[in-house]
């Protein structure tokens, strides 16, 4: 089996991801719910990797970073936060559904996508800025697509939003871990929101809403924290106002060890990744019947189209032992954007894992794959 869907989850994972999660298995109790040896030893691993995780990110504090199931429960924290007493949102035209649809369900908000030509970053900020009314509270923005890689400006963004007083929510599942993202780099981010599983190589449920601003916090779920526990209401401090219940210490212990894995190496697998990217693409650029969705810029990934066959081309891949990903992403406002909502696309996405011979390999079996058509 040959692995090419790392923007749903990476695989493999690194070993000391699976030696962490099964020692927690064994030494580890509830965190923060008693002063016994297990519960220390869950409390440490938490601890651990809050400080890891802040240092990543560019965050001064660990209490920070709160620990989600996932970027879509960071992402419904974040959106619900900032918009839970209505207003107006700003999204961009590359949005996962995890951004549109927080916003879609809460009845008081309104909302607006900058759709803009796909690889056209000027095109994306004249549109993001041209949806901004006086009442808007934020713009959710997508840092890399999931469909298609391409990068939106998001410190220009940021500017802008700084200067009209507006929040921004950046979702980064397709960048933590390949690209250096610092919170004290932006002026107006007040979260980011990015999952475990992706580019922190650590396990599924596992997430970071990662909290640039300490103030107008809101939780949607509320319950036992393990502090205040006299007092009815939910605790209104990071990290405890967003995390009720037992967390998943577990999965945590092997997101430390992701984190670790990448830690001071986001160039090097970035310039992998683009290595990968740009070989597939010199394979296969001459082939006719093949669409590429391809810019120098890209990051990560990147979608490929045959006509009205990707269904076919995607089981094909799947017959040959290659694991890609067909369909539309959950990513809607991206296939509007690019202009594939008819037959979305096949996505071919890159990890630190990912070897040179495996992309010949595929660009070979693609390209008997089109001799055959």
């Amino acid at each position: 089996m040959i692995y090419f869907d790392n923007a749903a989850t990476t695989y493999p994972k690194p070993p000391s991801v699976i030696k962490a999660m099964n020692d927690a298995l064994i030494t580890c109790g509830n965190p923060g719910r008693g002063g016994h040896v297990l519960g220390r030893n869950a409390e440490r691993i938490m601890y651990d990797c809050r400080v890891e995780a802040a240092e990543l990110l560019g965050l001064d504090d660990e209490t920070k970073i709160v620990f989600t199931n996932n970027a879509t429960h960071a992402l419904n924290l974040a959106i619900k936060s900032t918009m839970n007493e209505g207003g107006h949102a700003v999204t961009g035209g590359y949005e996962h559904n995890s951004a549109i649809r927080p916003l879609e369900a809460m009845e008081n908000v309104e909302y607006d996508i900058a759709y803009s030509e796909l690889f056209n970053e000027e095109d994306a900020i004249r549109q993001i800025s041209s949806k901004i009314r006086a009442d808007t509270k934020c713009v959710v923005l997508n840092h890399i697509s999931n469909v298609f890689g391409n990068e939106l400006p998001i410190h220009k963004i940021d500017d802008i939003c700084y200067e009209k007083g507006i929040d921004l929510i950046l979702d980064v599942s397709q960048s933590t871990g390949s690209e250096i993202i610092k919170a004290w780099d932006f002026k107006a981010v007040r979260f980011m929101c990015m999952p475990g599983h992706k580019g922190l190589y650590g396990p599924s449920g596992t997430g970071i809403l990662a909290c640039c601003k300490e103030d107008k916090l809101y939780s949607i779920i509320q319950g036992g924290t393990g502090s205040n526990s006299g007092d009815f209401a939910q605790p209104d401090f990071l990290p405890d106002i967003f995390e009720s219940g037992t967390q998943n210490f577990i999965g945590i212990a092997g997101l430390l060890e992701g984190i670790r894995f990448v830690k001071g190496r986001e160039d090097e697998i970035a310039q992998h990744k683009r290595r990968l990217i740009e070989l597939f693409h010199n394979e296969l650029a001459d082939e006719k019947g093949l669409k590429f969705f391809f810019s120098n810029k890209q990051k990560s990934l990147l979608s490929i189209s045959v006509y009205e066959r990707n269904d076919d081309l995607f089981e094909h891949l799947c017959q040959k032992g290659i694991c890609t990903r067909n369909g539309l992403h959950c990513a809607v406002t991206a296939h509007k954007s690019g202009h594939t909502i008819e037959n979305g696309t096949v996505r071919i996405s890159f990890s630190a894992f990912n070897k040179e011979n495996e992309v010949k390999y595929l660009s070979e079996i693609l390209k008997k794959y089109l001799k055959s058509l």
